[in-house]
């Protein structure tokens, strides 16, 4: 009988794979030494244990921490995560990781249903032994206010630079160039196309022309595209080209979001800050002219508003392409017409032709005189036919409505209270605010619909007591304005008119 020793097979076990994912926020050499620092850190780390492979590093340079969504490397870190090639993760702190609370506690939710946990170094936290939220959630908020931190200071040493007039621009627009010093200084060939854009203006040419001529003449911008209309204009209204500079004319809130500055923060304006490539004398007449133009076409400056230089400008709709209708003159100024714009530049989209303007308004004033004739078989009978119950209850729903808010308003600064005195942690925080903001939101939308319908019956008795009166000789602008919001052209032979009442009436041309 021979008796054989069973010898067992060494047990194979399965290395963590590791990655680790390193994050500075700026392009100084500084950081970019800490940067290496931290790569040369993880690298040794993870190779010093046995049990542990390697699964990349994975890094973001010069980019913000507070938005998660701008770090490719982050963005890369979590695919692989998903392609379930990373077991564990490295990193050095949470504020490294993420600066916004709200995001940190989604990404490490997120890789915990992977079951992936993460490491912060500088906290000693590791997430895939927690038994709770709470402790992270606290230290990323903390590390959100290190980022306000930091950033309010950082913005302290520019408002100083501001006011003393040394800030040197990120970006130095078109027409100058940096010198060995970081100052601007004028890039010869683009000065001299901001000059021609400047004496085009005084020549009477408008922004329009000025980009296509630029473009016929195969000047390129400073990115190398096609000149337009904003392009110009952002010439002719930047205060730099005459040697002045404005600062701060952006802010970043604490949101850390973009926004124009209306007077929200400081700005300030320094005189003589670099060589100009006009006079200020032409910048003056150059923005007289342009405001001239504006006042003409009615624009209100810094409104983004275009109030309509004629009455039936921007509310003439084609029915046949959805398109709106372009002001034209024809028979060398004779007659005003109106075309569709896509018939204009493609007659093949669109078969819509013009429509006279003395036949839109004798239109119009058609319409109003039938609705001034038939005002007591038509207009009154449909005004009793509205339930005037029905519009008080619209307004009780209001009312009730605007109740329910004031009641979530309330109930969002207890959650305050409570959250600031650490009685509940930010996530439960985070979670009853979501729902009350919800709610709110669906509250709105409901009165901004009843306001719809109280207003469409508000409307119908403007125009009920209107046409209580003698029949049109002629067209006015007013009436026009005060009833109609909308033409359609159905087709060369007639034209809708949408009333503000509601009330959609065709009539012949």
């Amino acid at each position: 009988m021979k008796v054989s020793k069973i010898v067992p097979k060494p047990i194979e076990t399965k290395k963590l794979r590791v990655a680790a994912y390193c994050r500075v926020s700026t392009d100084s050499d500084e950081q970019q030494n800490s940067f290496e620092t931290q790569k040369a850190h993880y690298e040794a780390w993870i190779k010093i244990h046995d049990d542990w492979e390697f699964a990349g590093l994975f890094y973001d340079f010069g980019v913000t921490g507070t938005k998660t969504e701008h770090r490719d490397g982050l963005q890369n870190l979590l695919l692989e995560c998903k392609a379930g090639r990373i077991d564990y993760i490295l990193t050095k702190s949470v504020s490294r990781f993420s600066r916004n609370t709200a995001d940190c506690i989604s990404l490490v939710r997120e890789l915990l249903d992977m079951n992936i946990p993460i490491y912060f170094e500088k906290e000693n936290i590791d997430t895939g032994s927690m038994e709770s939220e709470l402790v992270l959630s606290i230290l990323s908020s903390m590390a959100q206010d290190e980022s306000r931190s930091i950033s309010e200071n950082n913005k302290w040493a520019i408002r100083q630079r501001y006011e003393k007039g040394t800030y040197k621009f990120s970006y130095v627009p078109y027409g100058y160039i940096r010198d060995d010093e970081s100052f601007m200084v004028i890039n010869p060939e683009e000065a001299d196309t901001v000059r021609f854009i400047y004496q085009s203006v005084l020549n009477g040419y408008g922004s329009d022309k000025i980009a296509k001529i630029l473009n016929e003449r195969h000047i390129p911008t400073r990115k190398g595209g096609k000149w337009t209309n904003s392009t110009v204009r952002d010439i002719l209204t930047n205060e730099k080209y005459y040697g002045a500079a404005a600062f701060q004319k952006t802010y970043t809130d604490e949101n850390f979001h973009r926004k124009k500055n209306y007077g929200e923060v400081d700005s300030y304006f320094v005189e003589d800050h670099h060589e100009p490539i006009i006079s200020k004398a032409v910048f003056e007449r150059v923005k007289e002219i342009m405001e001239q133009r504006a006042s003409e076409k009615r624009i209100i400056s810094g409104s983004d508003k275009y109030q309509q230089r004629y009455v039936f400008s921007g509310i003439i709709f084609c029915g046949e392409c959805g398109d709106k209708f372009r002001r034209k003159i024809h028979d060398s100024g004779k007659e005003i017409a109106w075309s569709c714009n896509t018939h204009i530049q493609n007659k093949d989209k669109c078969s819509m032709k013009y429509i006279r303007d003395d036949m839109l308004k004798a239109a119009f004033v058609t319409m109003m005189n039938k609705l001034i004739y038939s005002r007591k078989q038509l207009l009154l009978p449909l005004y009793e036919s509205i339930s005037i119950q029905g519009c008080d209850e619209s307004i009780n729903r209001i009312h009730c409505l605007q109740g329910e808010l004031q009641k979530l308003s309330a109930k969002k600064d207890t959650l305050r209270k409570l959250r600031a005195q650490d009685i509940i942690d930010s996530v439960v925080f985070n979670q009853e605010i979501n729902f009350i903001d919800t709610q709110a939101a669906e509250y709105r939308t409901e009165i901004t619909n009843l306001c719809g319908e109280t207003k469409d019956f508000s409307e119908l008795n403007n125009l009920i007591c209107f046409t209580d009166r003698e029949m049109l000789t002629e067209f006015n602008d007013e009436i026009f304005e005060k009833f109609v919001i909308k033409i359609v052209i159905i087709n060369r032979n007639c034209a809708e008119f949408h009333l503000r009442c509601g009330l959609k009436i065709k009539e012949a041309l």
